[in-house]
């Protein structure tokens, strides 16, 4: 029997799909050593340009060591044909293919199977091999057309799935010994448009289920967070931390990415969102057209304002096929990195100030165990390293004293 690696790049949507993949499976045996493999699909990530050469990266030397490589994901999109054509991968599969998996991997010559972006997975997924959390993909695509962003163009537009589906999916993970939930999608925060529902009222139904312990959110817009989102925050069952999208923080650029939040409201719903005590993360584009040393600098003192702390910080990169690949962009690649490192700066001490003032019980479930240490998140979603003789892997552990390093909180137990 065959052996079969999965290599996932990109987001959690990205890890899901992979688990629809692997529950594909019934011919070809898993593998979670890469050198094993017969056959490696690469799930890949197109996001960015370095998304891009980190895939192309690892299929080259996939392919140069005689293995058939698969390519899926979102690069298959605007990607796969060329290295299909190119003889770096012997197949590419898009989303709505990837249930024929099993079918596809038995194929005898070189296939092309991008399939539509119309489609929504319909399994349920019981098990994550190697996962502590439970992953929920709740919805798929993204309506928004924000300038710069390919992935509309490789994801299709917004669908969700019932409410009442997703809450049979979650019972059946408590079933199986989950506690902990990752809500994932293209963007979850346009969930139940389509279906006279929302993300507040998927939350408040998860939230009543027996078992549920917390519910992670993956990113959500600033205008995405309405009175029925807003009812729930108080929850004992929601992580305190929320990463919502800003993207810019100066009001002329964020209306050439065509971005649909305000500055003055983003900041308003920061500072009510900071007094309810959650910690908040946001993603952050540097260098984009528009971004000139006038605009940076207003950027700049406004980002300042905003109590941020977890960044998920890009330097622009230019995406064919989007608006802003026909924009000329002032910023070197020098000074962008500068930038970055400006906001990365700011965010550190931030949450470093965030920790030292929120000295509460941790919430931590234990996730893995690395170099004698074993590593969880807490609620704020900060990493915390304990040293214990007990094995600790996959329990939940409250934590009183802690130490709060640089990089994370340190424990003995």
């Amino acid at each position: 029997m065959k052996k079969v690696y999965f290599k996932t790049f990109g987001c959690r949507t990205n890890i899901y799909d992979t688990q629809v993949m692997k529950s594909k499976l019934s011919e070809f045996e898993l593998t979670e050593k890469e050198d094993d493999a017969d056959v490696i699909v690469v799930n890949s990530c197109t996001v960015t340009n370095g998304a891009d050469s980190g895939v192309r990266n690892y299929i080259n030397q996939a392919s140069k060591r005689g293995v058939k490589v698969i390519m899926s994901g979102c690069g298959a999109f605007n990607k796969g044909k060329t290295f299909l054509d190119e003889g770096k991968v012997f197949g590419v599969l898009g989303h709505s293919k990837k249930h024929q998996i099993n079918t596809l991997l038995k194929s005898d010559k070189p296939f092309l199977e991008l399939g539509d972006l119309k489609s929504l997975d319909n399994e349920v997924i019981t098990s994550f091999h190697g996962k502590t959390k439970a992953f929920l993909k709740i919805q798929e695509g993204c309506n928004f057309r924000c300038s710069y962003c390919i992935i509309p163009y490789v994801r299709g537009n917004s669908r969700s799935h019932y409410v009442k589906d997703v809450v049979n999916q979650t019972q059946r993970l408590v079933q199986q010994g989950y506690s902990e939930f990752v809500l994932t999608g293209t963007n979850i925060g346009s969930f139940g448009k389509d279906k006279g529902s929302s993300l507040g009222e998927l939350l408040q139904n998860l939230g009543s289920i027996n078992g549920v312990k917390r519910i992670r959110l993956g990113s959500v817009e600033p205008v995405q967070i309405d009175d029925s989102f807003k009812e729930i925050l108080g929850e004992p069952w929601l992580e305190r931390h929320l990463h919502v999208a800003l993207q810019h923080t100066n009001e002329e650029v964020l209306r050439i990415m065509r971005r649909r939040n305000h500055l003055k409201e983003d900041l308003e719903l920061f500072l009510y969102l900071k007094q309810l005590g959650f910690a908040l993360g946001t993603d952050y584009i540097v260098g984009h057209p528009g971004e000139d040393e006038k605009n940076w600098l207003i950027a700049l003192e406004n980002f300042k304002k905003f109590p941020i702390t977890h960044l998920h910080g890009f330097i622009y990169s230019k995406r064919d096929g989007t608006p802003s690949a026909s924009m000329k962009s002032s910023v070197k690649a020098d000074e962008a990195k500068k930038r970055l490192k400006t906001l990365q700066k700011i965010v550190k001490n931030n949450n470093i100030a965030f920790r030292q003032k929120n000295r509460v019980s941790l919430s931590v479930q234990v996730e893995s165990y690395k170099k004698g240490v074993f590593v969880g998140y807490d609620q704020f979603y900060n990493p915390v390293h304990i040293k214990s003789e007990k094995n600790l892997l996959k329990s939940w552990q409250n934590i009183e004293d802690y130490e709060i390093k640089e990089e994370r909180n340190e424990a003995v137990i």
